[in-house]
């Protein structure tokens, strides 16, 4: 039978993308359907009956048998005399149903069908991927890579699906050979066309929170919470901790005996240097403690303007600025305030900006960027180390240097 063994070329389709057979046979119906109206110009005096256990499909087209010459729709009527070839005692005003076979519908129907209903698998595949990753949006996911692409690195878990980590999404230490084994965060999920895109990050600050979950028992049974996460991915990382319970430390669970705990972590993320502190509502106590390893001597906050002014021993100020101004830039991103640090003992200083005349802007903001802003904080580095972290040209910094002592000092 024609049916049946059309269906039955479609079984690789159930077997490959895990399609039951019920639903394969309810996406044959509609795809029929759809040919029906395309070729009779419409299927409301059709049966389509299918037996998914077996496998089997008929097709049945229902007309009203009317004197001969009086047909005015051919797919709704049949006149008398093709009714009686049908079965012989068929009179007018009676309803005949007549099977419609696959050879009926023409060679091109019969292959704009297949097609429609390869169409129709792949949409419901897809489909069901979406729904499946929308749903593990946030969370943890391990994949193989399968390719290495410039700009993304195509990976395949382990039913076939295709994982996107683009290269920005990438920490930049990361260096992956095909066939291992990728651990990221399912950051989104997007229909392009018909097919799901499924974009893993490794860079994302809930990569970091969620293998703190992975990794530490109290984060996961919530006995401690993330209360807030801030990266620069593969440098520095900073994460507050707090516990409803008392009687545990936050901080000291999450890193462990001589960092036990969070070494995994650590090493997950190509040895990115992670701060644990402990969350407070002190606004005081917590800027302090997200500009550790420093030690504050006394901390001025403004809640209006969302600024603080946090004063130091001159020998804490590199500590509390960080290598590349890392460490006062998650601070500041960890606690939603603007901090600038300044010297104990320190009366006079000048911004760098007053010196806009004479050194020019793109050499100020490259020392800004290192959390260098003033005259005295300039003067008091080392050239080699100001070149090495400036990446400046020797002879421009100090340029800047001659230029400072003598405006500045005099």
């Amino acid at each position: 039978m024609e049916n049946l063994a059309l269906i039955d070329s479609f079984s690789e389709f159930k077997d490959d993308k895990l399609i039951d057979r019920v639903t394969l046979m309810a996406i044959l119906e509609e795809v029929f359907r759809s040919t029906l109206k395309r070729r009779f110009g419409s299927d409301d005096n059709f049966d389509i009956i299918i037996n998914p256990d077996k496998g089997d499909l008929e097709i049945w087209r229902n007309r009203v048998v009317v004197a001969d010459g009086e047909v005015e729709d051919d797919n709704e009527e049949i006149s008398l005399t093709n009714a009686r070839k049908i079965e012989e005692d068929f009179e007018v005003g009676e309803d005949v149903s007549e099977e419609v076979k696959l050879i009926d519908l023409g060679r091109r129907s019969i292959l704009a069908l297949r097609q429609n209903l390869i169409s129709k698998i792949h949409e419901h595949d897809n489909t069901n991927i979406y729904k499946q990753f929308k749903e593990l949006e946030g969370d943890l996911y391990t994949a193989e890579v399968h390719h290495i692409r410039h700009r993304a690195i195509i990976l395949l878990d382990d039913d076939g699906n295709e994982i996107i980590l683009p290269k920005d999404r990438q920490i930049p230490s990361d260096f992956f050979r095909k066939g291992e084994n990728v651990r990221g965060v399912i950051e989104s999920v997007e229909l392009k066309g018909n097919k799901p895109a499924i974009i893993m990050s490794r860079t994302s600050p809930l990569f970091l929170e969620k293998l703190f979950e992975s990794e530490i028992p109290e984060v996961f049974d919530g006995l401690i919470t993330v209360k807030n996460v801030v990266r620069i991915p593969g440098e520095k990382a900073k994460v507050a901790v707090d516990s409803y319970d008392d009687r545990i430390d936050p901080v000291g669970a999450c890193v462990g005996m001589k960092g036990s705990r969070i070494h995994g972590i650590v090493r997950e993320l190509g040895n990115e240097n992670i701060d644990v502190i402990n969350y407070t509502t002190n606004l005081n106590l917590y800027i302090t403690r997200a500009l550790s390893p420093a030690r504050i001597t006394s901390i001025k906050i403004d809640e209006e303007n969302k600024t603080a002014q946090a004063v130091l021993k001159p020998e804490e100020v590199s500590k509390a600025i960080g290598r590349g101004g890392h460490n006062i830039r998650l601070a500041g991103q960890l606690t939603g305030y603007e901090i600038d640090v300044y010297r104990e003992g320190v009366e006079e200083d000048v911004e760098l900006t007053e010196f806009s005349d004479e050194i020019e802007a793109w050499v100020i903001e490259a020392f800004g960027k290192i959390g260098l802003d003033t005259a005295r904080s300039v003067l008091e580095q080392d050239v080699s180390d100001l070149v090495r972290r400036t990446d400046l040209e020797e002879e421009t910094v100090l340029d800047v240097m001659r230029i400072l002592k003598e405006e500045f000092e005099e």
